[in-house]
């Protein structure tokens, strides 16, 4: 009786051995669903700098605190002024402080106030006649210039577009090494970038009458990685 029901039982464990292995969600459909080749895609696109942002701080010095932030302020609006005046855009304060200045004695010599404001400037020829106005309007302080591009998505999408087709010559070479036929795209990953700086100038300074900002150039890199099924 015991080997009877074990005759029986066989057949059933079989056939579903079988059906685990032909269900579309089995581990084994998965696995040959899963096979591919994936590879990683890099692109570049060099481009010239067309703006720049800069800061600029004045500090002023004042017996009582009250005066030396009085003087801050009537400096601070002169460069605002002279800032906009000369092309700057997206004027915004970056920080205001007051502090006492002490001797050797540790005793209160006065009182420091700064106020530092950051402006973009769009055209970057201009970049030097806005530190100049700056200065001249009473800033003490600069910093900068940052760099960058006003179509800084267009060229990384630039850029991606090409990682894609990278990757794609990359996986056809791997493909036929090993005697495959390359399918489609099965899944894409964005790696992500960001502007580089490249370590040379460009021919010539923006304005050679003000402050000589040379734009270089940089390059704006995109990175993908891409799977695509084999046959």
């Amino acid at each position: 009786m015991k080997t009877r029901v074990l005759l029986i039982a066989t057949p059933f464990v079989l056939a579903a051995v079988l059906a685990a292995a032909t269900l579309p969600g089995s581990a084994a459909s998965a696995a040959a669903e899963s096979v591919g080749i994936t590879v990683v895609g890099t692109a570049s696109v060099v481009s010239v700098p067309d703006r720049a942002e800069l800061s600029f701080g004045v500090e002023s010095q004042g017996k009582t605190a009250k005066a030396a932030l009085a003087a801050n302020a009537a400096e601070m609006r002169k460069v605002l002024a002279a800032v906009r005046a000369a092309g700057g855009t997206d004027v915004k304060t970056q920080s205001v402080s007051l502090s006492p200045r002490y001797n050797e004695t540790n005793e209160v010599q006065a009182f420091v106030a700064v106020n530092s404001v950051a402006a973009t400037i769009k055209d970057l020829s201009k970049a030097g006649a806005l530190i100049d106005a700056a200065v001249g309007a009473g800033a003490n302080q600069v910093y900068g210039p940052s760099l960058s591009r006003g179509d800084q998505t267009e060229l990384y999408r630039q850029a991606l577009g090409t990682a894609v087709a990278n990757a794609r010559a990359s996986a056809q070479v791997l493909a036929m090494a090993a005697n495959l036929s390359l399918g489609r795209v099965s899944a894409i990953v964005e790696g992500g970038g960001a502007p580089q700086p490249l370590p040379y100038a460009a021919d010539k300074a923006t304005n050679l009458a003000s402050t000589p900002i040379e734009p270089g150039t940089q390059q704006t890199t995109a990175s993908v990685s891409v799977t695509f099924s084999v046959s």
